[in-house]
């Protein structure tokens, strides 16, 4: 440490070499005299001292700046570069004040880049808050960040991008397209080892959905993904594999590619089921990878229909051949959108009704029924608005008649059903397998109902719906009945009132006899699978009513009660497991 130097007052001659007297001499007793002047003071004045200042070394004089004159005490005087505010500037004052007004200033609501970045030593020098940095971390952070965001390789080749980098550290070295690929190849075999793992550990058996597409350029994907209750109780859904199918498309080549995915996963003898949507070739398919897979009740279950995709069918064929009303609505809104002076005269048609213009006016897909229930929603709430449109409009022409409104208000219903039970189907956070048979009974009896309609459309599209509906749900899913049954809130009952419902009184005897059978072999089928063998291994001898060491009697009621109760709990993974019956 620097010993402290006294002040050695300097005299300042004139031009003749001649001292010049101070007029009011310093007294050392008094106050004033032993303040501090700055060395921003004029010190052209005759007489004047000062004192040479030791270096600032306080961070937080990099945001203050000192004032030329003091204040009328002599004391040196600073202000806030942001806000102006001066404060005392006396060494012997310290510096917590100004610390506490950088922290509450005004001006000051915003992040210094600068300061976020450097910082002074205690030398006074600028370094960087980051002394080193790791590059493996550095490249795999970029490389989850391509990855995650569907970046390009190349990205980590912008020029703009690699100055960023090296601003933010200068130590970075920025990887070429060519590394970062391999990086993301390594993580991807890594990841893939760490799920292989995980899957295997599971308990639980598997449910599988699959399904196929044709790119642009005609050529063949198949994807596989994995739906599973973890050891945790907790739906999980991993996309176990999206790769290039190549032809023929067949259902047999399609199970030997299906086949190979699962062996090299190692999960061909934990599969449950197979989730599908309704190509022939998947038929085949399902036939012929059963004899490779160990399945549970020799696959009675294994081939699952995708209900969204059925009721997809269903709706499809019964537009088929639309409605005129429709046909109005759909020629509607394509006139309303057509120029922006007509959307103009029909945003004031709906201010003037006082209507909301932000729910707008949705256009119909002819391939997407659900479009078409969309576009009836939006016309029906803008109803008030196109009547009021047709008078201000000579040329609107295409405004359905009140006898039309009454009609397209009834195919809104009825088609809102499908949807509603759609979406039900597509749910991917939450169990949907208890969901199908209260559902599917839903759509069964609209069908039945509109087919005795007076109305002669919806009479004719709820029979061409009811064929297609009865081609792949003439008999109720087993397996989704047995849903039903571990679902809490219906249970073995609804089943029975359901099958009143549908085969009548004569006939729902045999067909619930016929599901009672089928859950009983299902559960035999957990019950060999699952079956508790009690353990001798680990009792105390303390506990040997028997005189054998090692060996302990087992109460029969208490083992039957475990033997059930992990029975259940057994059949209820089974259950979660169809847990999603859409196309992922």
């Amino acid at each position: 440490m620097e010993k402290s130097i006294d002040p050695i007052p300097i005299d300042l001659a004139e031009s003749d070499g001649e001292r010049v007297q101070d007029s009011h001499p310093v007294k050392a007793s008094t106050k004033k005299s032993s303040k501090k002047i700055s060395n921003l003071t004029n010190l052209t004045k005759p007489g004047s001292h000062f004192k040479r200042q030791r270096r600032l070394t306080s961070e937080v004089w990099v945001n203050y700046e000192f004032l030329d004159e003091p204040d009328e005490n002599g004391n040196l005087l600073c202000k806030c570069k942001k806000c102006g505010t001066t404060y005392n500037a006396d060494s012997k004052n310290g510096t917590g004040n100004l610390k506490r007004h950088i922290q509450n200033c005004k001006r000051r609501n915003y992040l210094d880049v600068g300061q976020m970045i450097i910082d002074s030593s205690a030398s006074g020098s600028l370094q960087n808050r980051l002394p080193s940095i790791n590059a493996d971390i550095f490249r795999e952070l970029v490389a989850s960040a391509i990855v995650r965001h569907d970046l390009p390789f190349q990205f980590a080749e912008y020029d703009g991008i690699r100055k960023c980098f090296s601003y933010l550290h200068p130590d970075v070295k920025v990887v070429s397209r060519n590394t970062l690929k391999a990086d993301i190849l390594k993580m991807y075999r890594r990841e893939k080892s760490n799920l292989r793992e995980y899957m295997t550990a599971i308990s639980s058996r598997i449910s599988l959905t699959s399904d196929r597409w044709s790119s642009i350029t005609t050529d063949g994907y198949i994807s596989l993904t994995a739906h599973f209750i973890d050891n945790h109780w907790t739906l999980q859904k991993r996309i176990l594999n999206f790769r290039f199918l190549p032809p023929p498309h067949s259902g047999v080549h399609m199970s030997d590619e299906v086949c190979s995915m699962l062996k090299e996963w190692g999960i061909q003898k934990k599969i449950m089921s197979i989730t599908l949507d309704n190509a022939s070739s998947n038929d085949v398919f399902a036939d012929v990878i059963k004899s490779e897979l160990d399945l549970i009740c020799g696959g009675d279950y294994f081939h699952v229909r995708c209900c969204a995709h059925i009721l997809n069918l269903v709706v499809q064929d019964g537009l088929k051949e639309i409605d005129d009303a429709v046909i109005k609505v759909r020629e509607s809104v394509k006139y309303c959108k057509g120029s922006q002076a007509r959307r103009q005269r029909f945003l004031t048609s709906v201010a003037h009704v006082e209507l909301d213009n932000a729910r707008g006016l949705r256009q119909d897909v002819p391939t997407r029924w659900n479009s078409t229930y969309l576009m009836l929603e939006s016309v029906l709430y803008y109803k008030k608005a196109f009547i009021h449109f047709q008078k201000s409009d000579a040329n609107y022409i295409h405004c359905p008649t009140t006898d039309e409104w009454v009609r397209i208000e009834k195919i809104f219903r009825f088609l809102k059903v499908f949807y509603d039970v759609t979406k039900v189907f597509s749910g991917t956070l939450y169990p949907t397998a208890n969901m199908y048979f209260p559902n599917v009974l839903k759509v069964r009896l609209l069908l039945k109902e509109e087919m005795g309609s007076t109305d002669k459309f919806m009479n004719k599209m709820a029979n061409k719906m009811y064929e297609k509906f009865s081609k792949y749900w003439a008999n109720f899913s087993t397996i989704m009945a047995v849903a039903v049954v571990l679902d809490p809130r219906f249970k073995f009952q609804f089943v029975e009132w359901a099958y009143k419902r549908v085969y009548g009184e004569f006939e729902y005897e045999s067909e619930l006899s016929k599901f009672k059978d089928k859950f009983n072999a299902l559960y035999d089928a957990y019950y060999h699978e699952f079956a508790i063998v009690p353990s001798t291994s680990h009792s105390h001898t303390s506990n040997n009513k028997s005189g054998q060491h090692g060996v302990v009697d087992v109460d029969p009621v208490c083992d039957e009660f475990m033997t059930v109760n992990f029975l259940y709990c057994s059949i209820l993974l089974f259950y979660f497991n169809f847990s999603n019956l859409q196309l992922q």
